[in-house]
């Protein structure tokens, strides 16, 4: 929470009094919207929970989303000494509410302040200060009335030590606003007010009529009979929205989309009613559907990309069997296996919704397939060292035929006769990649360099510089040689 800070070494909470007041700051834009007013968190400045508090010191604040605000700077890290805000003095010592004050003066405007105890296991941790501009407070329209007779009642849950409601998960950032739409309800679940943005998003899914009198469960069930081919439920929506306890849902039909988030009231321990904030989400959903629907498109695409060219693989291997000239054969083998090399960044990218490949799984087909070809399976042993991690699609099909040339190389000129071994090492940070294949055959010949290579080698040059924009290198070590790739990894 962005308050911790403020309350380290502070004596006056315990751990769990500041989990609780993080519970508290990350719901309050709902408070400070239906009062049409800025809040200030103040907690008690003492040595420990016992002794007398020296003052109090600002630890968070919220502006509303519904009103100007009377604050022109933030107030968090200020403090007050013990006498001279006595209304936060008598809400933290009695742990009661103060509201009848006098408006103070700020500049132009005449602020209204109001103090509201947290009491937490029958303790009041700290005090909430609730300022609003008096000029707002003159003409209330009917939905000013009701958001701050709901905001009230909030208020003495809080003093009362029953807000936030249990299981508050539900209110989530993503969860609804005030400004997306709110609704009342009394201790039956009947509609005694709604905004007109909830009068608009049940409008959307097909309610015409008027809401106010009208239980809200009931309302739901309507719509809901109404549509054709809906999910069964397992409660109707009279349990589901009735506001007897915390819940958050989504009602869709053809009409639309909302988000449905259900808070009850209570005072002392008793229910006196709810408030459903209702967020009209349909072109949300409607976004979310075709993201959902792009990524099976393009998974869809490397799928039968990857049927194509195992297509095209099986015609080549059938034309390289009626070949009878041997070089025309091995010639048409390796281009299989070129192919077979794209084949498997497609299979790898057609199971992932990411645009990026887990190599290693691609690496490690193309090792087996290399010792499976070679022509001395049982004798030959080659391994990986290092992570190659996520590997962007663009990067993913030259790396593979990069690395399956380099290999194939080591295998054909670089045999010993012994037993023969091939490393794969890698090598990566945030930028750069680096890969080297090493091998202990007999190593390249004196006066080799890269201007006059194998085909294979040729690949790998003009896949290296042109499509990873990295650099080849080799080194004749003592006994082998190593091929050497860099290159960045994001471009």
């Amino acid at each position: 929470m962005p308050f911790r800070h403020l309350v380290e070494g502070s004596n006056a909470l315990s751990a769990e009094d500041v989990s609780r007041l993080g519970e508290l700051v990350a719901e309050w834009q709902l408070l400070a919207d239906i009062s049409f007013a800025d809040l200030v968190l103040w907690i008690p400045k003492r040595s420990d929970e016992k002794s007398w508090p020296e003052g109090h010191r600002a630890i968070a604040q919220i502006r509303p989303m519904t009103a100007a605000t009377v604050f022109t700077h933030d107030v968090i890290g200020d403090e007050v000494a013990w006498g001279k805000r006595p209304n936060l003095d008598h809400s933290l010592s009695t742990g009661e509410i103060v509201r009848e004050t006098e408006p103070q003066q700020f500049g132009e405007l005449k602020i209204k302040e109001e103090t509201i105890p947290v009491l937490f296991k029958k303790k009041v941790i700290a005090v909430i200060s609730r300022h609003r501009n008096l000029e707002t407070m003159r003409t209330p329209s009917r939905l000013e009335l009701n958001y701050r007779e709901i905001a009230n009642h909030i208020y003495r849950m809080i003093a009362e030590g029953n807000f936030p409601v249990k299981d508050s998960v539900y209110l989530a950032e993503a969860a609804p606003r005030v400004g997306d739409g709110l609704v009342r309800l009394d201790v039956e679940g009947s509609i005694t007010f709604a905004s007109p943005n909830a009068r608009s998003a049940f409008s959307r899914i097909g309610w015409e009529r008027d809401l106010e009198g009208h239980k809200l469960g009931e309302v739901l069930d309507s719509l809901t009979l109404q549509s054709q081919g809906l999910q069964p439920r397992e409660e109707n929506w009279q349990v589901a929205m009735s506001g007897r306890s915390l819940r958050r849902a989504e009602f869709e039909n053809s009409g639309g989309v909302v988000d449905l988030l259900a808070i009850p009231l209570t005072e002392a321990d008793n229910r006196i009613g709810a408030v459903v904030l209702v967020h009209n989400v349909t072109e949300l959903r409607r976004k979310d559907r075709a993201l959902i629907s792009k990524d099976a498109t393009i998974r869809e695409i490397h799928h039968r990309v990857k049927n194509n060219l195992q297509t095209v693989s099986a015609l080549l291997r059938l034309q390289a069997r009626r070949i009878e000239d041997a070089a025309a054969s091995a010639a048409i083998e390796e281009a299989v296996r070129r192919v077979a090399s794209i084949a498997l960044v497609h299979e790898t990218l057609s199971n992932t919704a990411q645009n990026s490949v887990q190599f290693d799984e691609v690496i490690s087909k193309i090792l087996q397939s290399a010792v499976e070809l070679s022509t001395r399976p049982n004798q030959i042993a080659i391994s990986k060292v290092g992570e190659f991690g996520l590997v962007p699609a663009l990067v993913a099909t030259p790396l593979a035929l990069v690395v399956t040339e380099l290999v194939h190389n080591a295998l054909e000129h670089g045999l010993s006769t012994e037993g023969s071994k091939v490393e794969v090492h890698v090598t990566r940070d945030a930028q750069i990649m680096q890969v080297a294949v090493i091998d202990d055959g007999v190593g390249v010949p004196e006066g080799f360099t890269l201007d006059e290579v194998n085909l294979g080698l040729q690949i790998v040059q003009t896949l290296t510089q042109n499509e990873l924009a990295g650099s080849l290198d080799f080194i004749k070590v003592e006994k082998g040689t190593e091929f050497r790739i860099k290159f960045p990894i994001n471009r």
